[in-house]
């Protein structure tokens, strides 16, 4: 019999019998918590919740992945290079404004869902990404540029071909950063009406529950780790690859 001895597959293992074990865990809970009437979180699908939340991310992590290294890419070129002190404070000024006050500002315009959500993730998610591009095409030797230019590479040619494979190591850790932020932050879009695994943490925490807050907090440390993992993963093989 083969033993499986990848730790990213275990992890992916454990998550999933988790959301499929949970529904059932009722009487563990009950056990724990004796003096609570509902001690498992019944409204949704464990399941559903978890797709629902993977969704959320992904979306807002897209989203802030074409802006945060589009912006990135732009400011290090010459004609962008003013606006980088712009830029900068802009985006961070995005991640110091709290995600809530984000999602009370959006709510009114948006109405509840996943929308306003997606914008408090996304202006969450945006430094990480900005700070890699930068800090990874900012790495990249002159000499690399020169031996482009060179050749006759065109300016498009030396971005696509020399600038990012050789800055992927760090713009990805950038995004790494960045959507880890995103999983946790996630929960919270459980307030404005979004179906996230934050779901029975937010409702534990309004009912005093906290059964529902345990079975929410779990799923959601465990999803970014795994995720960590998964670029972690990703990560070593850039760097190989990179070699």
């Amino acid at each position: 019999m083969r033993v499986i001895r990848d730790p990213l597959l275990w992890l992916l293992l454990l998550f999933i019998a988790l959301l499929m074990a949970m529904p059932y865990s009722g009487p563990l809970f009950a056990n724990w918590f004796p003096q609570l009437e509902r001690p498992l979180y019944q409204q949704d699908s464990f399941a559903q919740l978890a797709l629902a939340h993977i969704q959320l991310v992904m979306i807002s992590s897209l989203f802030a992945i074409v802006i945060g290294m589009g912006a990135g890419i732009l400011v290090t070129r010459r004609k962008g290079n003013e606006f980088r002190s712009l830029v900068e404070t802009l985006v961070a000024a995005g991640q110091t404004f709290p995600p809530v006050a984000v999602l009370a500002i959006a709510v009114p315009v948006m109405g509840f869902g996943d929308k306003p959500a997606i914008i408090a993730l996304l202006l969450y998610g945006l430094l990480p990404i900005l700070q890699g591009t930068l800090a990874g095409i900012g790495a990249v030797p002159a000499n690399a540029r020169e031996i482009a230019e060179g050749v006759g590479m065109s300016s498009l040619q030396i971005l696509c071909k020399v600038e990012l494979p050789l800055a992927a190591p760090v713009i990805l850790a950038g995004i790494r950063t960045s959507v880890i932020i995103n999983i946790g932050t996630a929960a919270i879009a459980s307030t404005v009406g979004a179906r996230t695994l934050g779901s029975p943490v937010i409702i534990g925490l309004s009912g005093f529950n906290t059964a529902y807050v345990i079975q929410g907090a779990v799923l959601v440390a465990l999803l970014a780790i795994l995720t960590d993992r998964l670029f972690e993963r990703l990560s070593h093989w850039l760097n190989r690859h990179a070699g």
